[in-house]
């Protein structure tokens, strides 16, 4: 499916589902790791770690708010939106139902990373038991299904 229409159906069924807020994730790989930031301690669930993410502005389509996500958490440069992975919903800090619209990305060089609104960042093997939610455990075991493909 063309990115386009799957990113207008995506977001039509997350409005009809009284979705208030979109979030969108992306998941960076180099050399069979994910990239994983650490939330700040005193944030919404602190101190765990999570996939590059952020809020959807008002107006902004959801391919335009993952790459300037992406830019604004780590200063890596999104190059191409590959696979979407799926989404899951959750109650933001501000209790609005949110969800995570997840994808896969390439980005033109994997460092430095630059940390603007996180504490750490690790690159995570698909070997290891991630330290992350089981909702971005889901996501990253439907990239996995994809790369084995």
């Amino acid at each position: 499916m063309e990115l386009a229409s799957l990113l207008e159906q995506i977001s039509s069924a997350a409005e009809r589902d009284g979705v208030q807020q979109f979030v969108v994730g992306a998941v960076v790989q180099h050399e069979g790791k994910v990239l994983l930031l650490q939330r700040p301690e005193d944030d919404f669930m602190g101190g765990i770690f999570e996939l590059p993410s952020g809020k959807v502005e008002a107006g902004e389509g959801l391919d335009a708010a993952l790459v300037r996500e992406v830019k604004e958490e780590t200063g890596l440069e999104v190059t191409a939106i590959r696979d979407y992975l799926g989404s899951f919903d959750y109650v933001s800090g501000s209790g609005r139902k949110s969800r995570q619209f997840n994808f896969a990305v390439d980005v033109s060089d994997t460092g430095p990373v630059k940390l603007q609104e996180h504490d750490a960042y690790t690159w995570t093997s698909f070997t290891e038991e991630p330290p992350v939610t089981d909702a971005v455990k889901g996501v990253l075991s439907e990239y996995r299904k994809l790369q084995n493909a």
